[in-house]
């Protein structure tokens, strides 16, 4: 005869650690609750958390089985053996290559940092003491560079729209030096150049009074460098200088310098993304630091270590080096 399943099939042998004998189960709700007490005054946080880690890994055994198998399946390199797991997908993401954009952050806040450690006083220039004349003078030489900026700047745009390499202008708002700046350049020129020299003479001279930056792709930086080139050249403005700085250390980039046939001279940047970001918006006061002669020497050093590191992040466009430096006799 086949016993019932509340008792064994075999009368003398004793029920189970986790069955209690069927006379010693609560009978009444009372006996009951007696008995919940009871069993609850043994069970601790430690062995309930113990029960539900038992049970949640006893659930994700198939799983993991079925992952070993996968795990495997897949071939290893040599830095995929050193890893007991594989990683899900969170860490893959922190685990991506460091480039300079991953890193701007940390630039940015260093020089936050640097700026405190080092307050900046604006150095207030002497005024040179120049007649009026020479003032005036100084005032309609800026004035004429102001007039000659919208045909170069129609043909620099016009460059961009037509450009073969996908290039375009970065900074455009920032194409012509201030004018206070000007006249301080012409009036402080004025000083120390020879006396036959005029205020026209020494402005068309500066060669950033109009400027302007082109950012290309990696991949396009070189052609787009010959490409802006020869539509400057088409347009009748001559280049007589040009620097590949792409080996600097602390700056990456080229410049090139330009003058109209009216004579006024112009300034057109050579950047990628990353290096124009760098010197826009990260290094910008460090090399106005640099410049600055009041700055200390122990202020350089740490201004050209900062240049130096965030330069160092600064991929190099393909065809960059190729690009040779040039000198226009007679300027």
């Amino acid at each position: 005869m086949v016993g019932s399943i509340d008792r064994p099939v075999r009368p003398d042998q004793p029920d189970p650690p986790d069955r209690p004998d069927r006379s010693e189960r609560p009978k009444t709700p009372r006996d009951f609750d007696a008995k919940l007490a009871e069993r609850l005054s043994t069970l601790t946080r430690a062995s309930a958390y113990e029960r539900l880690y038992a049970r949640a890994q006893a659930q994700d055994a198939p799983f993991r089985e079925r992952l070993a198998r996968e795990e495997s399946a897949e071939p290893k390199d040599s830095l995929s053996a050193d890893k007991p797991d594989k990683p899900d997908k969170p860490e893959r993401d922190l685990e991506r290559p460091r480039t300079y954009w991953t890193e701007a952050p940390r630039f940015l806040a260093m020089w936050r940092d640097h700026a405190q450690k080092w307050p900046w006083t604006e150095h207030r220039k002497v005024e040179q003491p120049i007649t009026s004349e020479r003032w005036s003078e100084a005032a309609d030489s800026v004035i004429d560079v102001y007039r000659a900026e919208p045909e170069i700047s129609n043909a620099v745009r016009a460059a961009e729209v037509n450009n073969a390499r996908r290039g375009w202008l970065e900074g455009f708002e920032f194409r012509l030096k201030s004018e206070s700046r000007l006249l301080e350049k012409v009036a402080a020129s004025l000083e120390t150049s020879s006396p036959d020299s005029t205020a026209r003479e020494i402005t068309r001279q500066i060669p950033d009074a109009v400027r302007y930056t082109f950012c290309f792709r990696s991949g396009d930086y070189g052609a787009g460098y010959y490409d802006i080139k020869q539509r400057m050249e088409a347009c009748g403005y001559q280049m007589y200088y040009s620097k590949n700085s792409w080996s600097n250390p602390e700056y990456k980039g080229i410049n090139t310098r330009w003058i109209t046939p009216q004579g006024q001279r112009f300034e057109v940047q050579f950047h990628s993304s990353e290096s124009f970001h760098a010197k826009h918006h990260v290094t910008h006061q460090a090399y106005e630091r640099l410049r600055n002669p009041q700055t200390s020497s122990r202020e350089r050093i740490e201004l050209s270590n900062f240049q130096q590191m965030v330069s160092s992040w600064i991929s190099t466009p393909r065809d960059a080096a190729r690009i040779a430096d040039f000198k226009k006799e007679g300027f």
